[in-house]
C-alpha cells in the first residue's frame, strides 16, 4: 500500500508534489473550490493514475487546470464569448467546455474521447504554483473516491484516498467549498452543465446570451452522474426537523444538529456544505437530513450537489488500473 503524507503548502512542499507529477503520480493540492487530485494532463499514464486513485468512471471527463490564456489556447479553441468570460472571471471558478484545439497536448483520457475539453484558471496560489512548477496543464477533479464527498480539508483527502496517493498538500480549508461552475458555449447560448459559484444570473450579464439550463443525462463534464458527492448514509432533503436516528443539517431559522449557516447565508452555507456533510457521515446517526435551501443564485448549485448526494447510489467503484 502506497503511504500519504501530508505536507504543508510552502515552497518545499510544491516542488515535491510538482516533482511527483512529472513523475506521473498524482498529489492532491488545495483550490479555492475543493482540493483537487492534480496530475500531468499530456500523460496519459499519469491520467490513468488519476481515475485509478479515485475509482472514477473513464467515461466522466475531467477538467484541465491552466495557468494562463497562453497555455489555456493550447488545449482550446476560444470564440469571443469565451474570451470575454475568461477575461471577466478568470482566475476563479468557472470552467468552459469548448472544442480541443488541433494537437492539442492533452491525453485522450482527459476528454473521455470527446472533441471538446474542459478547461479552468484557478485562483488559488498553491494550485498556480504547481502548475508551474510542474510547467504544464493538470488535470485535476476532486480529491475524494469517485462519488463520494467531495474534499474541502487535507484530512477529508486522507480519509478518502489514504493509500491510494503518496502526497496531499495542506493549506486549511479551502474558500469557496462548492465545484466551478461548468459551461459549453454554442453560438446562441450557454449552456450550464454544472451549477456553482459563478451564478446563470452572472453569466448572462456577462456573456448578453441567455443560458440554458436543461439536463439531458448526457456526460459532457464532471459532476454530472445522478449520484455523486454522497456520504456514505441515506440523505433526506427539505427536513424542517430531524427523524429518528438523523443527523440534522440546519439552515436559517431550523437549527439542527449543526447549522449550514445560522443567519441564512448562502455563501456561508456554499462553504460549510461537504465539511458538514463529512461530520454527519462520521456521526452516531444512521442517516442525515438536510434543512431546505432556497432555489435561488449559489442556493441552486447547494441543491444541486445535496439531490445527487440524496439520490439512489451507484456501485461504489474499486481502484483498480486502467
Amino acid at each position: 500500500m502506497t503511504i500519504t503524507r501530508i505536507i504543508p503548502a510552502d515552497a518545499d512542499g510544491i516542488a515535491q508534489a510538482a516533482a511527483a507529477i512529472l513523475r506521473g503520480d498524482p498529489v492532491a493540492v488545495p483550490t479555492e473550490t475543493v482540493y483537487g487530485l492534480a496530475g500531468d494532463a499530456t500523460s496519459g499514464a499519469a491520467v490513468a493514475a488519476i481515475y485509478a486513485a479515485k475509482g472514477r468512471p473513464s467515461f466522466n471527463p475531467l477538467i484541465v487546470h491552466v495557468s494562463d490564456m497562453a497555455m489555456a489556447e493550447t488545449v482550446a479553441v476560444f470564440s469571443a464569448e469565451a474570451r470575454e468570460l475568461a477575461a471577466h472571471f478568470w482566475p476563479g471558478p468557472l470552467t468552459l467546455v469548448l472544442p480541443l484545439t488541433r494537437g492539442a497536448p492533452v491525453a485522450s483520457l482527459v476528454t473521455a474521447g470527446l472533441p471538446t475539453v474542459a478547461v479552468r484558471m484557478p485562483s488559488h496560489p498553491v494550485m498556480q504554483a504547481l502548475i508551474a512548477a510542474a510547467g504544464r496543464p493538470l488535470a485535476a477533479p476532486s480529491a475524494n473516491a469517485s462519488g463520494s464527498i467531495s474534499a474541502t480539508r487535507a484530512d477529508h483527502v486522507a480519509a478518502s484516498l489514504a493509500g491510494r496517493i503518496s502526497l496531499i498538500l495542506d493549506s486549511g480549508p479551502t474558500k469557496i467549498g462548492l465545484e466551478s461552475t461548468i459551461v459549453a458555449l454554442e453560438d446562441d447560448r450557454l449552456r450550464l452543465l454544472r451549477p456553482g459559484p459563478v451564478t446563470v444570473e452572472m453569466l448572462a450579464a456577462v456573456a448578453g446570451l441567455p443560458v440554458d439550463t436543461a439536463k439531458d443525462g448526457t456526460i459532457e463534464a464532471p459532476g454530472q452522474l445522478a449520484s455523486h458527492y454522497a456520504p456514505g448514509k441515506p440523505v433526506r432533503l427539505n427536513a424542517v426537523a430531524a427523524g429518528d436516528d438523523e443527523y440534522l443539517l440546519g439552515f436559517g431559522d431550523i437549527a439542527g444538529d449543526i447549522s449550514l449557516s445560522a443567519s441564512g447565508n448562502l455563501e456561508e452555507a456554499a462553504a460549510r456544505l461537504f465539511d458538514l456533510l463529512h461530520i454527519a457521515d462520521a456521526s452516531a446517526a444512521a442517516a442525515i437530513a438536510v434543512a431546505p435551501i432556497p432555489e435561488q443564485a449559489l442556493g441552486i448549485a447547494i441543491n444541486d450537489r445535496l439531490q445527487r448526494a440524496a439520490a439512489p447510489r451507484y456501485p461504489r467503484q474499486k481502484a483498480h488500473p486502467l
